[in-house]
């Protein structure tokens, strides 16, 4: 079987790739019935002269592989019929500006395989660039931080050639004795959180965040039970909040009173409680004037998230009283970060830790006839047709939704 890694034609342009040249050569290694070629490309992080060395053909047509590789939304014009892809179509939860790239999957018969849909039986995601996601946004919730205040410097991530390199600028300042609460369980979360843990800020709990003051930086970790609770006062559970959010309402207030600065690094489902809305957001004890919305879902559970903002402008205010975007450097506006793109700052290290979980779980259900049924769950067309799985979408399809 031949896999062609494809060129990133999306604008703006994205330099990120699921296999590095040195995790290219490993599963050519790994896998002996495995063919691997790849797409010239001028943006890639990793240059055509890196595979080659490898000893892989950097090529102009790539239309003879079988399997097409790519990070994002491939362009109606070059999706090539009868195909195997992967990339992140955006399209799973019927997005409106993707209606059209799913129909053309549908009409050139492409069995479309999307990374957010690789995962275990139980539904959770086996890979992505969620990690990265969670380090640079908290990076630059901290250079929003330092920028609005006059307290420090940081470079943009995307002028620094490593996570090494964002380390090594986070190591040469100082954070204010502010309250940082981080919403979240997954792998965003868990991004901002080793950044947070770099600059050895002290995790304390629940109690100790909503009840004391302190006079260094601390931050609390929430889930979705901590910021949430049941209608009717009873004990909730994770489980059966994921199957059906509706009894619940948030409980987040309690901690916007007494934060400073909160990263948003939770998954946001549908029906679920917003975590703050516009009125909250007016209380006079709603403390929140930094927010690092690494999630970004617009106008939803995190009401300062307005816009989405772009790695070349990632900052811009909400005015709570005005609920319209405003100077975040003026009083009572809530300084917001959310960029949609974070991974895309830092290419390096998020194609190298993509590639090593592609490597790992994807590859292999090739060749070992799908045997943990990662294929079969991620596949969401095949023979012209959307899979039972995704039959969902037809009405969007059809653009009857």
């Amino acid at each position: 079987m031949k896999f062609a890694i494809i060129t990133e034609r999306k604008n703006p342009p994205d330099r990120r790739v699921v296999f590095s040249p040195e995790k290219l050569a490993e599963a050519r290694e790994q896998f002996e019935d495995a063919s691997f070629v790849v797409e010239e490309s001028d943006i890639r992080v990793f240059p055509d002269m890196a595979y080659t060395i490898n000893g892989f053909d950097v090529q102009e047509d790539v239309t003879d592989a079988d399997v097409m590789i790519g990070v994002k939304e491939v362009p109606l014009d070059a999706l090539i019929p009868d195909k195997k892809y992967f990339f992140f179509s955006h399209t799973i939860k019927k997005q409106p500006y993707n209606r059209k790239l799913l129909k053309a999957i549908l009409d050139k018969n492409i069995e479309m395989y999307d990374h957010e849909v690789i995962t275990r039986e139980d539904g959770a995601r086996l890979i992505g660039f969620g990690r990265y996601a969670g380090l640079v946004g908290a990076y630059n919730g901290f250079r929003l931080l330092g920028q609005r205040d006059d307290l420090f410097e940081l470079p943009k991530v995307e002028s620094l050639a490593d996570l090494d390199a964002v380390k090594e600028e986070l190591d040469k300042i100082n954070v204010p004795a502010i309250k940082i609460c981080l919403s979240g369980s997954g792998k965003v979360a868990r991004g901002a959180k080793e950044i947070l843990d770099h600059l050895k800020i002290r995790e304390v709990t629940d109690q100790e965040y909503l009840s004391q003051e302190f006079t260094e930086p601390v931050y609390c970790l929430i889930d979705v039970l901590e910021y949430n609770k049941r209608k009717d006062g009873q004990p909730g559970s994770r489980a059966e909040f994921y199957k059906d959010p509706s009894g619940y309402e948030s409980d987040f207030m309690k901690y916007a009173k007494v934060t400073d600065y909160f990263i948003a690094g939770h998954f946001y489902g549908d029906g679920a409680p917003y975590l703050f809305t516009r009125e909250d957001a007016k209380h006079p004890d709603f403390k929140i004037n930094l927010v690092a919305d690494i999630s970004c879902d617009i106008d939803g559970p995190v009401a300062s998230t307005i816009r989405p903002s772009t790695i070349a402008e990632p900052f811009y205010g909400y005015n709570p009283y005005t609920e319209k975007e405003d100077n975040y450097e003026n009083e009572g506006v809530i300084a917001v970060m959310a960029v949609d793109n974070l991974p895309c700052e830092l290419p390096k290290d998020a194609s190298e830790g993509f590639g090593e979980l592609f490597l790992e779980h994807v590859i292999p259900a090739f060749f070992n006839d799908d045997k943990n049924g990662i294929l079969e769950r991620a596949r969401m067309t095949q023979d012209g047709k959307l899979t039972p799985r995704y039959a969902y979408l037809q009405d969007y399809v059809d653009g009857r939704e």
